[in-house]
């Protein structure tokens, strides 16, 4: 069982930056893949960013590509989200979520942590 706890959100303008935070209680979270997951009001939650157990493999939503980077600390449990150049459809609340690769998916999520980019 891995409880997951996001913070870092914000209200921000457009092409500043933030930096989530995502942190994790439990031993087996340096074992997990981890994700970041935004749902903007009205939209379907999509995924931004993933990022392998060991931190070597990386992948990104093209809508942020380039501008958005996943991170890992596992000695921290902690995962991060550094988002650049924010726009205002970046609106939206950021959820992380586990996946233990137990063929179950991303099954644990953190409550989110919401962030409005004004234009």
């Amino acid at each position: 069982q891995v409880h997951l706890v996001e913070s870092g959100g914000g209200l921000v303008q457009a092409g500043d930056s933030l930096r989530l935070s995502c942190t994790a209680s439990g031993r087996t979270f340096s074992t997990y893949i981890m994700g970041w997951f935004r749902q903007a009001p009205g939209k379907e939650r999509e995924l931004v960013a993933g990022i392998s157990w060991s931190g070597g493999s990386t992948s990104y939503a093209d809508s942020v590509k380039g501008r958005f980077t996943i991170s890992r600390d596992n000695a921290l449990n902690t995962v991060y989200l550094q988002m650049n150049s924010l726009k205002p459809e970046d609106t939206a609340v950021y959820y992380c979520a586990g996946d233990s690769r137990s063929g179950k998916g991303y099954e644990y999520w953190g409550q989110g942590t919401q962030v409005t980019v004004s234009s």
